[in-house]
């Protein structure tokens, strides 16, 4: 899930210490859009989900034994 970006910020500056790539391409499964911290964007998306900082996403995937893939807005309140 691509949040605030700084997680890809972090697994950016891990990949420089080995060396600076050619190039470097972000596959996220959920885009969460708001309250990017960073300008990082993904080249490939799974979805785009509009949600608000106090929420978190859930996702469930049958692969993980789930009936059905699901996303789940949950409010932190």
């Amino acid at each position: 899930v691509l949040f605030t970006g700084r997680t890809v910020r972090a697994a950016l500056d891990a990949m420089i210490a080995f060396g600076r790539p050619a190039k470097v391409e972000l596959l996220v499964l959920i885009d969460r859009k708001h309250n990017r911290d960073l300008p990082i964007a993904a080249d490939y998306v799974g979805r785009h989900v509009n949600t608000i900082a106090s929420q978190r996403v859930l996702v469930e995937l049958q692969a993980q034994g789930h009936k059905q893939n699901r996303i789940w807005l949950i409010n932190n309140d």
